[in-house]
């Protein structure tokens, strides 16, 4: 299928439509199962609410927070409902226009999402972590008529609407305003006619974290949506009414809004919804609230380990692992001391979430997994050309989604002979197993989150005392990876302790307090090719030699 076969969209606003890539640009998609199989028309949020009520009933709680607030299905369905009437109704909301999103992971949010979908609108979520500056390229991108914010994060929305997009209406939530969408929401009825969307129109756009600065915004349609469910979630979570989902990914990550809303709604499941927690929180939480499937990067799975909480995950019965590669021994580990075989796995923002992996006693300690019934994988050399068992080379998968960037040039680097390539490392033995080796592109991948590094290099290099910058990966046993910046002071600044904490403070003044560098180090001067280009291979084999923090 292509962009040559999209049916007759239901929105007035053609703006997604409208940027799609050029249909000799996409990628091969695939519908090879029964539950792969689509009506024309298809609305996600009525198959995640309105669908399941009718089978499950409306009393059955759908989110829970650690302070013991519960939203049944039938309390989510109705402020979902309100929320897209406010936007219809009183915001003018025309269907293809784009609604920003910007929270913590909380129950607001969720019915935030589904009333967008219901009222025809495309979600466009952001971390609440995301400065201005990194919110600006998105907003520029994607154009949204309305933001729906929690009130604790606004500040950075409304900068952003004041510098590039005046048009812009920001709508509070969770405060105590006269604005605020729990106010606004009050008098509108529990009932609203989705709109007739469909199931090749765009739902969801989005962000990547991106390697230069300037993410790539990826296009999800309404059945991308369910495929997801349709694939990992059916094939290996097989969720059932009575679990309990935690995931510790923000829902601006694909892979969270997989595992705490899409998975659990489609299955009349419970989601516990986290908007923080240390990995030893997170294991006493699962204990508490009866956690029945955990989902959390490997760094997590670590550092509980190590602080002895590992018998707090006694009660799972199912526990995911993705956003990085597990270690072995970690796997390991885990099993020996509670008979629980987490099921790894690998997905990305273009995909909408895990295309490789396995459970049970399909799990081979070591591998990724297999392809996910419904998808195809390969690895490929640097011409795209397929290449047999036991040679390393790149990853390129086939399935029902695949990378459709919005108006960008980079969806040719991503989509090769139609393939979709991940910018991962892979070999495959003969049992068709995938085991990773490493990534193809400069992302530094720490505790499972993306972080470019010529992003951090920019922030840092609008210190003043800062000349020139460069960022790496270090390797790190906690985090897998961690950023690693060489600095290089203006004349007469002593690079100590001090200004390491300065360099640091400033950055996560800019950026996602996640992405500052956790190791600084001086030099006098950058290595440089004759052209002056920035030689990044010689900074890391500096760390190699000497390690992140050099001799200091």
């Amino acid at each position: 299928m292509s962009a040559a076969s999209l049916s007759p969209s239901g929105y007035a606003d053609t703006f997604a439509r409208d940027h799609l890539p050029p249909a000799d640009q996409w990628p091969t998609l695939e519908f090879t199962t029964e539950w792969l199989q689509y009506p024309e028309r298809l609305n996600a949020g009525t198959e995640l609410l309105d669908a399941v009520i009718a089978e499950h009933g409306p009393d059955r709680p759908a989110l829970r927070t650690p302070d013991g607030e519960v939203w049944t299905y039938g309390e989510l369905s109705t402020r979902a409902n309100q929320v897209a009437h406010v936007l219809v109704d009183d915001l003018g909301l025309v269907s293809g226009n784009r609604v920003l999103l910007r929270s913590p992971n909380n129950p607001w949010t969720v019915a935030a999402w589904l009333g967008v979908l219901k009222a025809g609108g495309i979600v466009v979520t952001t971390m609440a972590a995301l400065r201005a500056t990194e919110l600006t390229p998105i907003v520029q991108k994607t154009r949204p008529a309305v933001a729906l914010v929690d009130h604790r994060h606004v500040e950075d929305v409304q900068a952003v609407r004041d510098s590039v997009a005046p048009d812009l209406v920001v709508v509070p939530y969770g405060g105590d305003t006269a604005d605020d969408l729990a106010r606004r929401v009050e008098g509108h009825a529990g009932e609203f006619s989705a709109s007739d969307t469909a199931a090749d129109d765009v739902a969801l756009f989005g962000p990547t974290s991106g390697t230069t600065g300037v993410p790539k915004i990826t296009t999800h349609f309404h059945r991308d949506v369910l495929s997801i469910d349709n694939t990992f979630g059916r094939a290996l979570l097989d969720l059932t009414p009575d679990d309990v989902v935690a995931c510790t990914a923000p829902l601006a990550f694909t892979f969270g809004l997989g595992m705490l809303v899409v998975f659990p709604l489609r299955a009349g499941a419970c989601a516990l919804l986290t908007e923080s927690a240390t990995p030893a929180q997170l294991a006493d939480l699962v204990a508490e609230h009866r956690v029945t499937v955990l989902a959390t990067a490997p760094t997590a799975y670590k550092q509980i380990l190590a602080s002895d909480r590992l018998r707090q995950l006694s009660g799972l019965r199912v526990a995911v692992s993705a956003g990085e590669h597990m270690a072995q021994a970690t796997w390991e580990q885990i099993e020996e001391q509670l008979g629980l075989k987490v099921v790894d796995g690998i997905g990305a923002t273009e995909m909408l979430h895990i295309f490789i992996s396995a459970a049970g006693d399909d799990i081979r300690p070591g591998a990724t997994g297999r392809p996910v019934p419904g998808y195809r994988a390969a690895i490929l050399d640097a011409d795209g050309n397929e290449l047999g068992d036991g040679q390393e080379g790149r990853l390129g998968v086939i399935g029902p989604v695949g990378c459709r960037y919005l108006d960008d040039q980079r969806q040719r680097g991503y989509v090769v002979n139609g393939w979709n390539v991940t910018g991962d490392t892979f070999v495959r033995d003969a049992d068709g197993y995938y085991f990773y080796r490493s990534r193809t592109d400069n992302m530094i991948v720490s505790s499972g989150y993306n972080i470019g590094g010529p992003e951090v290099e920019e922030a840092l290099g609008t210190h003043p005392d800062v000349l020139e910058v460069g960022v790496v990966a270090a390797p790190d046993e906690v985090r897998g990876s961690i950023v690693c910046a060489f600095v290089v002071l203006r004349e007469g600044v002593e690079g100590d302790a001090a200004k390491v904490q300065e360099l640091q403070d400033h950055v996560k003044g800019r950026l996602a307090p996640y992405k500052y560098p956790r190791a600084v180090r001086f030099v006098e001067a950058m290595p440089r090719n004759t052209s002056g280009k920035l030689q990044h291979f010689k900074l890391r084999q500096m760390i190699e030699s000497e390690g992140p923090e050099g001799r200091a």
